[in-house]
């Protein structure tokens, strides 16, 4: 039989059941490829069993082989252990972004190629286009859905052998297509937050790998309000979880976390949800990664995105000698997290982007100070 070109990820899921079915219209010589990128813990709740079956379902609908292939390890190595490096660090990552570049677009890659494919499909809301020599990544057509925030860490050889069929689909359309084209996955609900955490409750799950430890909520003059549970089971601007009952000379307000000392265990909180303590018109970055390659100069002015589907912020850039960014914001910024992605814009095309390091952020800078 004759290797397939091409070998879409297929997640048992309707939007990479979509792209398949728009190769295989377009006469596309392919074949499915179902990951694995979690080991069962026995509590249920990650659904991978369920998503291989609708896998197998669509790619027999669709008369293409169907592959499986078990990257756990590979995802435990590449993106969990660093996941709870980061928690225990007391920054909030973002494993979508790592697991795309250690696993969905390495692992998988690779696969494909031990197959005989040359190129590999996803269900990314993303699309790419070749411009002066050049491979860009472009947020997909629908912006609700737009996922190139996730994929701002690929490069030149990733995107010279992806293709992304549904980029210019809007999802409406897309479970119109699959439903007209009788896959079972058309009206199948989309997947949220991460699989290894599934359904259940997030503080739990991390409780496994983090003990929890108590300590202090104080206000950011130092007032004592409350206890917490951890400060790693909390991000920036967080204001569920806190369970703050009424405090003595307090409005009834809620509270929002604003700030994290780790070292000394205590949580800062705030009744502002505009406090000043979240508000930062500048950060620093991890090494920056460009989808180019390089950045367009040393300093350039574009748009940001400092967590998914917010809207594009103006902001300058400066790319400094260590290869970091520094950036400046046109107006203040809200809950600027980091360990969480800056992704970079010119328009449509995501120019690349890096971990946030710090910013500028008054009880950041603060805690900063007196750590060092």
């Amino acid at each position: 039989m004759k290797a397939p070109r091409v070998i879409v990820g297929v997640s048992g899921g309707v939007d990479s059941s979509v792209a398949a079915l728009q190769l295989v219209q377009q006469g596309e010589p392919v074949a499915g490829l179902f990951m694995q990128n979690w080991a069962d813990d026995g509590s249920g709740d990650c659904r991978a069993e369920e998503d291989r079956r609708d896998a197998v379902a669509v790619c027999g609908r669709l008369g293409i082989p169907f592959h499986f292939r078990d990257f756990s390890g590979e995802y435990w190595k590449g993106v969990f252990e660093h996941f709870l490096a980061e928690y225990a660090a007391g920054r909030t990552p973002n494993p979508d972004v790592l697991c795309n570049r250690e696993v969905k677009f390495k692992h998988f890659l690779d696969a494909a190629r031990d197959l005989g494919a040359e190129k590999i499909a996803t269900g990314h809301y993303a699309r790419i286009d070749e411009h002066d020599g050049r491979w860009r990544l472009l947020r997909g057509v629908d912006r609700g859905k737009d996922q190139s925030y996730f994929l701002h860490q690929l490069g030149q050889a990733q995107l010279s052998a992806t293709l992304f069929p549904i980029g210019g689909l809007h999802k409406a359309d897309l479970r119109r297509i699959a439903r007209e084209a009788g896959l079972q996955t058309h009206d199948k609900k989309d997947s949220t937050g991460i699989c290894f955490i599934g359904e259940r409750d997030f503080r739990e799950f991390l409780g496994r790998y983090l003990p929890a430890k108590k300590g202090e909520m104080r206000d950011p003059s130092g007032q004592v309000i409350g206890e917490h549970p951890g400060v790693f089971y909390f991000t920036l601007g967080q204001r569920e979880g806190l369970q703050i009952g009424g405090v003595r000379g307090r409005p009834q307000a809620p509270w929002y976390v604003v700030g994290k000392d780790v070292a000394s265990n205590v949580l800062y909180v705030d009744q502002d949800t505009q406090s000043p303590h979240l508000m930062s018109s500048r950060l620093w970055t991890e090494t920056a990664h460009w989808v180019a390659g390089a950045p367009s100069g040393r300093r350039f002015t574009c748009t940001a995105q400092t967590r998914y589907r917010q809207p594009d912020e103006a902001c300058e850039v400066d790319v400094l000698d260590n290869g970091s960014v520094a950036v400046r914001f046109l107006r203040p910024q809200r809950a600027v997290t980091p360990g969480q992605s800056l992704v970079l814009y010119a328009g449509d095309e995501c120019l690349g982007g890096a971990v946030i390091a710090r910013t500028d952020a008054p009880l950041e800078m603060k805690l900063a100070e007196q750590a060092a």
